[in-house]
Parts: C-alpha cells; sequence; structure tokens
C-alpha cells in the first residue's frame, strides 16, 4: 500500500495483453470507507434523528406525529403527539441569517391556520373549532387572551403544510422580506422583477431553441477543430504572436510618449509626481511585456516542430469520437451520478442537524439536538467523504475514457472493435481498476482538505489577521491549488497507462511520468497551444449563442429586458461546450501517451509494427526523414574533419 513504491522492474510495455485486478488494497480500503458512510447514514435513522427531520419536533424534544418519551429536566417533553402531525412556529418571520434557522418556538398542531387570524381571540377560535392548539401546551384554549407571551405573534398568517417535511409555511410572501431583502435590494423596483419574469416566460421558445444551437454549435466545433485543425492551429499561433508584439511595442511607445511628456510639461508638483508614477509604471509594464514576449517566442521557436503533433492529435481524436459516439455522453451520466451522490450526501447531513443528544438551553429552557463527545467527529467523516467519493466519480469517467481510447488506439484492424467499446471499457474500470481509482482519488483528496481548512481559516479571519499572515495564507493555497492540478493530470495520465498495461497506481504513475518527461516539450506543445485552442473554441460557441439570442430577442419588441435571457443561454452555452470540448481535451491527452508509448517501444519494423493512426504513421515518417536527413549531415561532417585529422 506504499504509495511510492514498487516492485516492478524495467519492462516493455504490453498494450491490452494481460488484464489482472490493481490496488487491491487501496479497494479494500475505500469500501470499509463506504461502508462507515453507510453506517453515519444509518445512525440519525437508528436513533430517531431521520424521523424528526422528515416529521419534525418541536421545541421540547418531542417527535410530531408519534408518541416521545420523557427528557429529563424538560416539563413539556414526552406527550403523545400521534394526532399532532404539523409543526408550527410562534413567530415563523423570525429567521437567523447566520445559522440558517428560525429563531422561533416550535410546537406540534393538528393543523395549520388557514386564514390570517388577527388577534388572540381569533386564535382561540380556531383552537376550539378544528382542536389545533397553536399557544404553548400548558394553556387551554380559553386562556389563551391572558397569556399573549405563549402564543403567537399577531397577526397570524395564513400557513399551508409542506407535504414531506409537514412544516406549518407562511403563504405570504411579505413574511420573508428579512430573508431574502439583499435580493430585492437587487431589484428594488417591482416592476422590474415582473418585467423579468414576463420577459422569461414569453422568450422560453427562444432560450430552448439558443440551448439547442449551442448543443448544435459544440457538436459542430469539434467536427471543425478534426477537419481544419492545421489552419485553426496555425492561424491562432501567429495571432498569439502578433498580439503579443504588438502590446509589447503598444506599451513601449506609451512608455516614451508619456516620458517626453514629462520632460516638456510644466505642471504643478503634484501634476509631476503623478506623471513621474505613471511613466515608471509603463516601464514595468513594458518590460514585463518584453520579457513575455521574448519567452513566448522562444516557447514557440523550439515547439514549432511539435505544433504538428497537436494537429495530427487532434484529428485523431475527431476520428475516435466517429468510432465512440458515446463518448459525449460520458460527461452526462458523470453529471447524474454526482448529482445523485451530492442528494444522499445533503439529506445524511440534514439527519446529522437534528441527531445526538438532547439538550435544554437553561436560558430558553428549549430542547436542542447536538452531537457531543466522539459522534462530533461524524460531521468530519461525512465531509471528507464527499470530498472523495467525488473525486472517485470523476475519476472513473477518466479511466472509462481513457480505456475506450486506448481499446481504439491498439486494435490494429478497426472493424474487429465491440460495438459498444465504451461500455467495455466501463466494465473492465469497475472488474479489475477500481482499487487504482480509490488510491488515485484519494491522493487528490488529501490535498484537497488542507486548501479548504486554509481558506475557511481565510475567510474566518477576514479582516483580523495582519498584512503577511493574509499574503501567507493565500501563497499556501495557491500553491496547494498548483500542486492538485499537478496531480490530477498525472493521475489522470497514471489512468491511461493502467488501462493500457493494467499495472497499479503508483507503477502506471512512475512509468506516466518518465514518458511525459522523455516527451517535455511536446507535453508542452499540446498544454498550451491544444488548451488555448479548445478555450477560444468554448468562447467562439458562447459568443455565437449570445449574437444570436441578441438577434432573436431584437424582434420580441415587447420585451427589452434581455439580461437575464442572455445569462441563461450563455451560461448553458458554456457549460455544454465544456462538457463536449474537456472529453476531446481528455481524449487527446490519452491519445498522445499512447502515441508516446508507440514510438518508444516500436519503429515499424517487422514484428514492431506501429499501433498509430495514418495521420500520425505520417508525422513519424516525416520526422523520421528530417532526423535521418540531420544524421547524415552530421555523418558526412564528422568524415570529413576525420580526413582532415588524418591529412594533418
Amino acid at each position: 500500500m506504499g504509495c511510492c513504491q514498487s516492485t516492478e522492474g524495467k519492462r516493455d510495455w504490453q498494450p491490452l495483453k494481460d488484464r489482472s485486478c490493481t490496488d487491491i488494497p487501496w479497494l479494500l480500503f475505500f469500501l470499509l470507507f463506504c461502508l462507515g458512510m453507510l453506517c453515519i447514514c444509518g445512525f440519525p435513522i437508528a436513533t430517531g434523528a431521520a424521523s424528526r427531520l422528515l416529521y419534525g419536533y418541536d421545541s421540547y424534544g418531542n417527535t410530531c406525529g408519534q408518541k416521545n418519551t420523557k427528557i429529563d429536566g424538560v416539563e413539556l417533553s414526552g406527550r403523545d403527539m400521534t394526532d399532532n402531525k404539523y409543526v408550527f412556529f410562534l413567530e415563523p418571520c423570525k429567521f437567523d441569517l447566520i445559522n440558517r434557522k428560525i429563531k422561533s418556538i416550535a410546537l406540534c398542531v393538528s393543523q395549520c391556520p388557514s386564514t390570517q387570524l388577527q388577534d388572540l381571540y381569533a386564535v382561540k377560535e380556531f383552537a376550539l373549532q378544528n382542536g389545533s392548539n397553536l399557544c404553548i401546551y400548558d394553556i387551554t384554549p380559553t386562556r389563551y387572551p391572558s397569556y399573549p407571551e405563549k402564543c403567537p405573534k399577531l397577526p397570524v398568517p395564513a400557513s399551508k403544510s409542506v407535504p414531506i417535511f409537514r412544516r406549518c409555511i407562511p403563504v405570504e410572501v411579505a413574511c420573508y422580506a428579512e430573508f431574502i431583502q439583499a435580493f430585492f435590494a437587487f431589484v428594488s423596483d417591482n416592476s422590474i422583477l415582473s418585467r423579468i419574469t414576463a420577459g422569461l416566460m414569453a422568450s422560453k421558445e427562444i432560450i430552448m431553441g439558443l440551448c439547442v444551437l449551442a448543443l448544435v454549435l459544440s457538436l459542430g466545433m469539434m467536427v471543425v477543430i478534426r477537419y481544419i485543425s492545421k489552419v485553426l492551429v496555425w492561424i491562432l499561433t501567429i495571432l498569439v504572436i502578433i498580439c503579443s508584439i504588438g502590446g509589447t511595442g503598444v506599451l513601449w511607445w506609451l512608455y516614451a510618449d508619456h516620458r517626453n511628456a514629462l520632460k516638456t510639461n510644466s505642471t504643478s508638483i503634484l501634476g509631476n509626481e503623478v506623471a513621474a508614477d505613471n511613466v515608471k509604471a509603463l516601464l514595468i509594464y513594458a518590460i514585463g511585456a518584453t520579457i513575455f514576449t521574448i519567452v513566448l517566442l522562444l516557447v514557440m521557436f523550439f515547439m514549432r516542430k511539435r505544433v504538428a503533433l497537436t494537429i495530427a492529435l487532434f484529428h485523431v481524436a475527431g476520428k475516435v469520437f466517429i468510432h465512440l459516439p458515446l463518448l459525449v455522453l460520458q460527461p452526462f451520466w458523470t453529471f447524474l451520478c454526482l448529482m445523485l451522490f451530492w442528494i444522499y450526501w445533503i439529506t445524511v447531513l440534514l439527519f446529522l442537524g437534528t441527531a445526538g443528544t438532547p439538550l435544554k438551553n437553561n436560558s430558553t429552557n428549549l430542547v436542542e439536538y447536538k452531537l457531543d463527545g466522539p459522534l462530533q467527529y461524524l460531521v468530519w467523516y461525512h465531509a471528507v467523504g464527499l470530498i472523495w467519493i467525488s473525486e472517485f466519480i470523476l475519476a472513473f469517467q477518466q479511466m472509462t475514457v481513457a480505456g475506450a481510447v486506448v481499446t481504439y488506439y491498439f486494435t490494429r484492424n478497426k472493424s474487429q472493435m465491440t460495438s459498444v467499446p465504451i461500455l467495455k471499457a466501463m466494465g473492465r474500470t469497475i472488474r479489475y481498476h477500481l482499487g487504482t481509482l480509490a488510491k488515485g482519488s484519494f491522493i487528490i483528496t488529501l490535498v484537497k482538505i488542507p486548501r479548504f481548512i486554509l481558506m475557511y481559516i481565510h475567510n474566518q479571519l477576514k479582516g483580523k489577521e495582519n498584512a503577511c499572515a493574509r499574503c501567507m495564507l493565500k501563497c499556501c493555497i495557491c500553491c496547494l491549488w498548483c500542486l492538485e492540478k499537478c496531480l490530477a493530470y498525472l493521475n489522470q495520465n497514471a489512468y491511461t497507462a493502467t488501462a493500457i498495461n493494467s499495472t497499479n497506481f503508483c507503477t502506471s504513475a512512475r512509468d506516466a511520468f518518465i514518458i511525459l518527461v522523455e516527451n517535455a516539450l511536446r507535453v508542452a506543445a499540446i498544454n498550451t497551444v491544444g488548451d488555448f485552442v479548445l478555450f477560444l473554441g468554448k468562447v467562439l460557441i458562447v459568443s455565437c449563442t449570445a449574437f444570436a439570442g441578441v438577434l432573436a430577442l431584437n424582434y420580441q419588441r415587447e420585451y427589452t429586458v434581455w439580461v437575464l435571457p442572455l445569462l441563461i443561454v450563455c451560461l448553458f452555452a458554456f457549460l455544454v461546450a465544456h462538457c463536449f470540448l474537456s472529453v476531446f481535451e481528455n481524449v487527446v491527452d490519452v491519445l498522445f501517451l499512447c502515441f508516446a508509448v508507440d514510438t518508444k517501444y516500436n519503429d515499424g519494423s517487422p514484428g514492431h509494427e506501429y499501433y498509430m493512426d495514418k495521420s500520425l504513421m505520417e508525422f513519424v515518417e516525416n520526422s523520421n526523414k528530417k532526423m535521418g536527413v540531420y544524421k547524415s549531415s552530421d555523418a558526412k561532417e564528422m568524415e570529413s574533419m576525420t580526413h582532415r585529422g588524418t591529412q594533418a
């Protein structure tokens, strides 16, 4: 179970030859952890916390709709609430925004008031007619007018019961004024709010059409990247170089212009100081831009030959999606699994909020449920489970995509592939490699947890710590974020190596790291040029969708507030583009590792034929020809030098 140890020696890669289970101890550890998560879910159910959340409970520890046991020191506890199934709050509109709860005494009642009750006599009549007592239990309905402090705040708003959680919820919007005051501050004019709502309803067909357009544009972008990737990549590369040189030249021109103006201008002392500061700032900006441009030009110069590999990989990635169309649906399945898990996690967290020992608050004589002792660490365990299992689900998608692409790449006759390779890859992942996913996702979790803790400390100390401490915290957070991104990239390549060779996580990570280091310039080209192209593709899809939205909404004259529909459409367009192009990016990364392994252990000779696609084969052959020319010229030069030395 050591993270960095491997008992395997140097060996050749054998793609798709032998398949065996990997990292079995980590799979057992992950299953035990998941069993602990299920125990955390079972604890509040067994102790009645789940029923308290679902059915509700009053401020004296009585669960509504059930018979209850007596709590020591609480006089009004232990009551039979079989007929009182609904939770009623004496002050339902009194919210505690900090602790996110209602600061009010809660009672179990048999019926929620359906109409507004103006005074205590109306409350009394409601109790006598319906048998629903809205005041504290130790007062009979006939005595309600004499004890206003033990009755609900007047007027009592009309309420309706929530079918699942059985709470009496006021139907008046004005009751929630404090809770949603920030929202109404943003839309202080009710006419604007009504116009926005009416506009959304009036333009719902346009919004749906634009969402479909974003989906079509995303599919079209993948086709465009495949067929004109060469032109697209070179155009973007040239534009970046031109913009960098042009921006640097403009900064130097502004610096020279401001410097000359400072020398010739005879204004006040304060004006000269401001102008001098501007000149210094422009000089710093110009120097920084110059250094950036020089580095960029050097990187472009040394990677100019590697850009061709990026273009070839983009072309092959387009073919992969033709043979494996179900890859497009993979992000949607992952999103569905994440949503289901998050719903489960939030539900259990709510259960834990009503679990624990009933404690009496001496100042208010009310009962609160709190986890004390070792049980309070259940919430922390549950929080770690959120991170680890979420990362595991994302890792499962990466391994599935890697397995499908590896099968496509290392199958010489593509016509012999199975009809559903993505499902086959998913089955292999479940059968053999869940332990590897558990280990890789756990490593990411170990980095995320301290980063989240530091972020929480930074937010809690905001405005209290000094500048030095604030800077150190931000630096630590940034360093952990960078480490997390690097580990995530290495994990992804480790999953690909596992899909190729069926090795455990550490061996796969070591092999993938060696391959990446040996091809560092190629990796840099793919991660810079490729990611930049895909990012611009996302921007292009969002821009085209927004432009079409402006044109479409322009013809709807009765509706002029376009902000919200356009924001909804642009957000959806970006999410759709990100889903498609992120999978495309993942496929390109997997193809590159397969290509690097293929070229390292095969040379095209009999018995060592390449597995790669024809377009990649042409790239390798052209590279070999150029290398052959370089080697022959070097050999001739060495021969002439040797001949001159012999004559001397």
